[in-house]
C-alpha cells in the first residue's frame, strides 16, 4: 500500500511509538484470547476447541497473516502515519477498557455463583444446611422450646444418643434424630427449653459435638435459594453475548496488531534504506530445523545492504549504535527488517 511519507524527525519518533504500540496491541490481543479461554473452560476444556474460536473473519491467525493486505476501510491510507497509529492505539485502548468492564462484571457473577456452590457442598461442619433440613425437623413458634442442629462424628453416634438428654436439664426426651450424614459426620436435631440453650452448647463443646448456628426461617431460605438461582440465570444469560464480544474483538485486535506490524515495516524500511520506497515484505514460516540455514541464506542474499550486520558477529555487535526509531537490539539485528510473530496466543509467558 502507498502510505504517505513524512519528515525524518516524525518517522524517527513514530518508530519509537510503534514499538510500544506493537507490544501493547499484542498484549491486549493475548488478554482477550486467554480470557475467552477462561470463559469457555466449562464448555470447551481442550486447547483445540478453544483455538477453533480464535478466528479472524473465519480464518485462523496464520491464514489471515499469510493473506494479509492493508484494510483501507478500517485504516485509510490517505491519513498520515501518525494519525493511523493513533487511530489503532485508540481502538485497542477502548477494547482493553471494555474488556476490563465486561470481565469484572462476569467474574463477579461467576464468583457469587461459586460462593453459593461452595456453601452448598463440603463438610456438615461448614456447609449451608438449608437444602438438608425440613420444616418438620424443628419446633417453631414456641415461647419456651428451641430446636438446635448438632454435628457429631459418625463414630460417636451411639455416645450422642446415650447422653444428649443428660447434657443439661430440660432437654426434651427422644427429640433427637439423624437428619443427614456425610463420610465423617452426622447432622442431628435436638429440642430443649430456650433457657438452657447456652449451657447445652457449652456441654456439647466439652463433648466434641458441634452446634451449628442455624435458625429455620422459611422466608430467608426461599430468598437464599432465589439469590443462588438468580446468580446462575444471570451468568448463563451473559455467557453467549460475552463470548460473541470476545470473538469479535479478538479478531479486531489481531487485525489492528498486524497493521501495526505493517506500519513498523514501512517506517523502519524508509528510515534504514531511504527513498524512494523500494522494498518487499513477506512472511516466512520455517520449521525449527531449517531456521539456522534460512538465516545464513538470507544473510548471503542481503548482506550487501549493510555489511556491518553479520549475524552473530562480534564486530557487528561492537559496532551497533542505538538509533531512535530502529529498535535494533544487537541480538536480532540483520541487514533486512525482521520481526518475529508468535501466533501461540495462549502462551501466558508472552504477556
Amino acid at each position: 500500500c502507498a502510505l504517505p511519507i513524512w519528515t525524518l524527525d516524525t518517522l524517527v519518533g513514530l518508530g519509537d511509538d510503534l514499538v510500544k504500540l506493537d507490544v501493547y496491541s499484542e498484549s491486549v490481543t493475548r488478554k482477550i484470547a486467554q480470557y475467552l479461554g477462561d470463559v469457555l473452560e466449562d464448555t470447551t476444556p481442550t486447547r483445540d476447541k478453544l483455538l477453533e474460536n480464535l478466528k479472524i473473519n473465519d480464518a485462523t491467525p496464520a491464514n489471515y497473516l499469510h493473506k494479509f493486505s492493508w484494510d483501507g476501510a478500517k485504516f485509510p491510507i490517505k491519513q498520515q502515519l501518525k494519525a493511523l497509529a493513533e487511530l489503532i492505539g485508540k481502538q485497542v485502548g477502548q477494547t482493553e477498557q471494555d474488556l476490563k468492564i465486561k470481565a469484572n462484571a462476569y467474574n463477579t457473577l461467576k464468583s457469587n455463583l461459586q460462593s453459593f456452590e461452595r456453601k452448598a457442598t463440603g463438610s456438615l461442619l461448614t456447609r449451608n444446611l438449608v437444602d438438608l433440613v425440613k420444616k418438620e425437623d424443628f419446633v417453631l413458634d414456641s415461647e419456651y422450646l428451641v430446636t438446635l442442629l448438632v454435628v457429631i462424628p459418625r463414630n460417636a453416634s451411639a455416645e450422642w444418643f446415650a447422653k444428649y438428654e443428660k447434657l443439661t436439664d430440660m432437654v426434651v426426651p427422644r427429640s433427637s434424630k439423624i437428619i443427614n450424614e456425610d463420610g465423617e459426620n452426622q447432622l442431628v436435631n435436638v429440642t430443649l427449653f430456650q433457657r438452657v440453650a447456652d449451657e447445652f452448647r457449652h456441654k456439647c463443646r466439652e463433648n466434641k459435638f458441634s452446634v451449628r448456628d442455624f435458625v429455620y426461617n422459611e422466608a430467608d431460605i426461599l430468598a437464599g435459594k432465589k439469590e443462588a438461582e438468580d446468580a446462575d440465570t444471570k451468568k448463563k444469560k451473559q455467557f453467549p453475548p460475552l463470548v460473541r464480544w470476545l470473538k469479535v474483538n479478538f479478531s479486531e485486535c489481531f487485525i489492528a496488531w498486524m497493521h501495526v506490524k505493517a506500519l513498523r515495516i514501512f517506517v523502519e524500511s524508509v528510515l534504514r534504506y531511504g527513498l524512494p520506497v523500494n522494498f518487499q515484505a513477506m512472511i516466512l514460516v520455517p520449521n525449527k530445523r531449517s531456521q539456522k540455514r534460512l538465516r545464513e541464506v538470507l544473510r548471503q542474499l542481503y548482506q550487501h545492504l549493510d555489511n556491518s550486520a553479520v549475524q552473530g558477529g562480534e564486530k557487528a555487535e561492537n559496532q551497533m549504535v542505538d538509533i531512535p526509531g530502529f529498535n535494533m537490539g544487537s541480538a536480532e539485528y540483520f541487514p533486512y527488517i525482521y520481526y518475529r510473530i508468535n501466533l501461540d496466543l495462549l502462551d501466558q509467558q508472552r504477556l
